[in-house]
């Protein structure tokens, strides 16, 4: 039997209503309906947020994700697929327990009003081999190009001023790079994912090996140059 494709949940992420009876379907993000916020209260509300993620949303630890400069849409999406997973060992769980959805977009809002961090300085041999990968992906091992998403530059999906449907694709350039591993280990052992995102990303990440992870991570992290 082959799992469900994501449906779109319009009610779902207006309400941010993620505990509700419709928990088990997966949001289909390229229909989520363009996100706004309020930037001043979510400066107001993201005071606990700096503990992991730093008070200009460049995360002090980096197995924690940096949040400035992210889309706007694509940090909304984030906060609702925590709230629906309701996983008890993320930390992530009881700070968005409470979340109603004015407020998870007015936290969108703020973060993505933030300058973008400046990519790592250096690089290495291991991350210029990422290059290859996300530009051009692995034919071999049926690796897409990553930037077919992401863009060439690493800073989101190329049409996404003028299409809502590419607006939840993360921008990658200067992410830090444990994260980034951290997250495409996740992709690939999610067996029933939350939201589109992961239908999309799990069977990719699954064709990568340690090495290639680390190697697209790491050239990432020092700015996709």
């Amino acid at each position: 039997m082959h799992p469900r494709p994501p449906r779109s949940l319009f009610a779902l992420l207006l309400a941010g209503s993620a505990a509700s009876a419709v928990a088990a379907e997966p949001i289909d993000l390229r229909r989520l309906p363009p996100v706004t916020g309020d930037i001043a209260a979510g400066k107001e509300r993201a005071t606990l947020c700096a503990a992991c993620h730093g008070v200009d949303g460049i995360a002090p630890v980096p197995t924690f994700p940096n949040l400035a400069g992210q889309p706007i849409d694509y940090l909304y999406s984030r906060l609702v697929a925590f709230q629906r997973a309701g996983k008890p060992d993320s930390p992530m769980t009881p700070l968005v327990a409470t979340l109603d959805a004015a407020a998870m977009r007015d936290l969108a809002a703020y973060y993505a009003s933030l300058p973008a961090p400046a990519p790592a300085p250096g690089t290495t041999d291991t991350a210029s081999a990422g290059r290859s990968v996300f530009l051009d992906g692995d034919p071999a091992n049926g690796t897409p190009p990553c930037q077919g998403c992401h863009g060439a530059e690493a800073q989101g999906h190329p049409d996404a001023a003028s299409d809502a449907r590419w607006r939840s694709y993360p921008a990658l350039r200067g992410q830090h790079a444990a994260y980034l591993e951290q997250r495409l280990r996740e992709f690939a052992a999610d067996e029933a994912p939350a939201t589109s995102a992961g239908w999309i990303m799990g069977p990719i990440a699954r064709t990568l090996d340690p090495a290639t992870r680390t190697a697209i991570a790491e050239w990432l992290e020092a700015g996709a140059r």
